[in-house]
């Protein structure tokens, strides 16, 4: 078995969408990035990566490469699950955290939790998604931006 931790924080900006963990949250603001910004995917990808000792996102997907600009976090999640795959590793477990004031993650948290699953190959049982907020501190409280934390347990296919 292997360990990972992820953590992934974007702005809140105008004029974009509000993905997280593969989901549009109806929302007035959006997450600024190079990709999509899905802090959520982002943080599983890191804890994914963590866990195989294969660096971070931003060193196999770097923001200086055009080719990811704008791209679908799920896509990237989907490489990193090949990546996985090949190294004959299956996910055991993923908990992780969302952090925002706003807006309420709740009712999204069960279709975020379908479409991690589907992804990672894994049963909807082993992806644990939280949401909480800062009580109005710091620079989530204060609606600035949005924040993931994941940690991933990997497990050795057995053949």
């Amino acid at each position: 078995m292997r360990i990972g931790i992820g953590y992934d924080v974007h702005k809140l900006v105008e004029n974009r969408k509000l993905i997280i963990g593969g989901v549009e949250i109806p929302c007035d603001k959006g997450l600024d990035g190079h990709s999509d910004a899905d802090v959520l995917i982002h943080a599983i990808i890191d804890s994914i990566l963590g866990a195989m000792s294969k660096r971070d996102i931003g060193y196999l997907f770097p923001d200086t490469d055009d080719s990811y600009k704008d791209i679908d976090s799920k896509l990237l999640l989907g490489n990193v699950v090949d990546l996985m795959e090949y190294a004959e590793y299956k996910i055991g477990n993923i908990d992780c955290v969302i952090i925002a004031q706003s807006p309420k993650m709740s009712p999204y948290i069960e279709q975020m939790q379908e479409v991690l699953s589907y992804i990672l190959k894994t049963d909807i049982e082993n992806i644990n998604i939280k949401a909480t907020t800062t009580e109005k501190l710091g620079f989530e409280g204060k609606g600035l931006g949005i924040s993931a934390q994941a940690v991933c347990l990997l497990e050795k296919i057995i053949k």
